[in-house]
C-alpha cells in the first residue's frame, strides 16, 4: 500500500521551528495503517540495511524517520541515499543540523566535531541540500502523530526525553501535545504515557495506546544503540489497532566498525557498536 501525503503548512501550536521549513503534512488517512518508525542512523549503513531488510516482512505502508541520519559513522552519503529512497517523512536531528551548518557545535568534544566536519565535506551537493531542507517537526493530524528529534517543546534546543522527570516537564503543554509523539535523540527505547497530571513509564516492548492518554515514544537508534543491546533498533505502529512494537535486528558490526577505523575517526565510535553503549 502506498501512502499519499498532501503538504499543508500550519502554524505550530507549541515549540519552535525554522521559518519556512516547518512543513506540516496532513495524511490521507485511508492510506495509513502500518507505519515503520526509526531514528539515529548515524552513518551506519550496515545497521540501516539490516533494518530495511527486517521491515520487508512487516507490510509497512509508510516510513517515518526521527532524524540524525549522519554523524559518528563512516557512510553518511550512503545512509542519506537509502533513507531518501524509502521516505520523505524525515525530521532534522542535531547532528543533521550541525553537518548542514544550521547550529553551533563548537562546544561538542573534539572527536564529535571532527566527524561532523568530515561528513559536511563528504556529502554530495544534493544530499547536503536535502539535509538543510529538513523540518524540525512533522505532524499528521488524521493519525494523531507528531514526529521530531528531541522534546516537542523548544525543538531547536534538541532537549532529551528519556527519564520520567523530563516527561513531567511536558505536562504544562499537555493540551497541545499530539496523541503520540515519536522522537529519537537519546538512542534509548522509552515510552511515557501522560495524562494532564500524571506520567507513567511503560516498559513493555509491545503495547496498545490507550484512549485518554498521550504518549511520548523514543524509538531507539538504528546505528548506535546505547542500551547495552548492540542490535539495531526499529519500531512499528498500527494506526488501526493502535499497537506499537519495539523490535531489534542483528547486523554486521564488524564491517561497520572497520569502516570507522579505516576512516581514522574516533575509535570509540566503532568500539561502542559491539557493546551497544
Amino acid at each position: 500500500m502506498t501512502s499519499v501525503l498532501v503538504a499543508e503548512p500550519q502554524e505550530e501550536k507549541y515549540g519552535s521551528s525554522r521559518p519556512g521549513r516547518n512543513k506540516n503534512l496532513e495524511v490521507c488517512e485511508a492510506n495509513w495503517m502500518r507505519i515503520g518508525i526509526f531514528s539515529d542512523i548515524h552513518g551506519n549503513l550496515e545497521a540501516l540495511s539490516a533494518v530495511m531488510a527486517a521491515f520487508e516482512t512487516e507490510k509497512i505502508d509508510t516510513f517515518l524517520c526521527c532524524g540524525d541520519v549522519v554523524g559518528y559513522g563512516a557512510s553518511p552519503n550512503e545512509c542519506v541515499d537509502l533513507v531518501r529512497s524509502v521516505t520523505e517523512e524525515v525530521v532534522l536531528g542535531n547532528h543533521d543540523a550541525a553537518v548542514a551548518g544550521l547550529m553551533d557545535y563548537s562546544y561538542y568534544y573534539d572527536a564529535a566535531r571532527k566527524v561532523l566536519d568530515l561528513h559536511a565535506e563528504m556529502l554530495t551537493v544534493d544530499n547536503m541540500a536535502w539535509l538543510k531542507a529538513l523540518p524540525y517537526n512533522r505532524r499528521y493530524p488524521d493519525s494523531g502523530i507528531k514526529l521530531c528529534h528531541g522534546s516537542p517543546v523548544n525543538e531547536k534546543e534538541f532537549e532529551y526525553i528519556f527519564a520520567p522527570e523530563q516527561a513531567y516537564a511536558l505536562l504544562p503543554y499537555y493540551e497541545a501535545l499530539d496523541q503520540v509523539t515519536f522522537i529519537g535523540h537519546s538512542h534509548l527505547c522509552r515510552v511515557f504515557a501522560l495524562t494532564d497530571t500524571t506520567v507513567e513509564e511503560i516498559s513493555h516492548k509491545r503495547f496498545v495506546l490507550e484512549q485518554g492518554r498521550k504518549y511520548i515514544i523514543s524509538v531507539g537508534s538504528v546505528g548506535q544503540p546505547r542500551d547495552y543491546d548492540n542490535r539495531a533498533s526499529y519500531t512499528t505502529y498500527d494506526t488501526e489497532t493502535r499497537q506499537f512494537h519495539f523490535k531489534r535486528v542483528e547486523y554486521d558490526i564488524e564491517t561497520s566498525a572497520s569502516k570507522i577505523f579505516e576512516a581514522q575517526l574516533e575509535r570509540n565510535f566503532g568500539n561502542r557498536l559491539f557493546i551497544g553503549v
